[in-house]
């Protein structure tokens, strides 16, 4: 059996918001059509549950939806100058526990850190935080360094109140007709400003951004961000939302 099915209906899946593989077979047995544009003529040449779910499994692993998506947003966007992109996060809750944390960490090549204030005229060197590691990192070490255990995530809603949930946290852009052109899923407790550079490296290698909506984090952040933007932006915006 080729992969093109397959492939097919793990796209109808994600389009049809179908929860679960048994869902998308009961909606694979009752509708001709579906089955058709997936490949399948007949009923009886419809896989079984377990087939999908290896096949799935594997897509997963391989990272084809986010190719496809890297594909669909080049072939429609790739040639043009994208007037603003506005980028921000959303909770993603999860059926799971949490990941547990290593209390211990792992030893270190390094001499361990002295205790309590530095002498006169000493200076100890600072360990560099993940943004300043960002500025000069691949992609891939950027993607790489990001958490993506579950975990419990707590913000602010529109009235001031801090809201908690377990699970993720799906940071994207996305350009004018609400088309995403980047995505990227992380752990519940992530900052977006950690999410910041890696989404502007991503969506500049698809798209030519003139401008960048963020959320009213990224005046917190420093110049390190708006520094960073201005190079790859005609200009770089910044939206402040009120708390009613």
């Amino acid at each position: 059996m080729t992969g093109a099915p397959l492939a097919r209906a793990f796209v109808a899946k994600a389009m049809l918001s179908l929860p679960t593989t048994t869902a998308l077979l009961e909606r694979l047995a009752v509708d001709k059509s579906l089955r058709h544009i997936c490949g399948w003529e007949t009923r009886r040449e419809v896989p079984s549950e377990a087939t999908f779910s290896r096949a799935f499994a594997e897509f997963a692993e391989n990272g084809l939806p986010e190719r496809m998506h890297e594909a669909l947003v080049e072939r429609a966007l790739g040639d043009r100058v994208v007037g603003c992109v506005a980028r921000d996060a959303t909770e993603i809750e999860a059926r799971e526990k949490p990941a547990k944390k290593d209390d211990v960490p792992p030893p270190s090549a390094d001499p361990p850190r002295q205790r309590g204030r530095p002498k006169k005229g000493e200076e100890r060197p600072k360990e560099p935080t993940r943004l300043e590691r960002q500025m000069s990192e691949s992609i891939e070490g950027m993607l790489a360094e990001l958490p993506t255990d579950c975990d419990v995530g707590t913000k602010k809603n529109s009235k001031g109140y801090k809201e908690s949930w377990t699970g993720y946290k799906l940071h994207i852009d996305v350009v004018d007709g609400q088309i995403p052109v980047c995505c990227l899923l992380t752990s519940a407790s992530v900052h977006d400003s950690q999410v910041a550079i890696p989404l502007m490296r991503v969506t500049g290698q698809r798209i030519i951004p003139r401008f960048i909506g963020s959320d009213r984090w990224m005046p917190s952040c420093g110049s390190r961000l708006i520094g960073f933007a201005r190079p790859r932006l005609r200009a770089c915006a910044t939206r402040r939302s009120r708390r009613r």
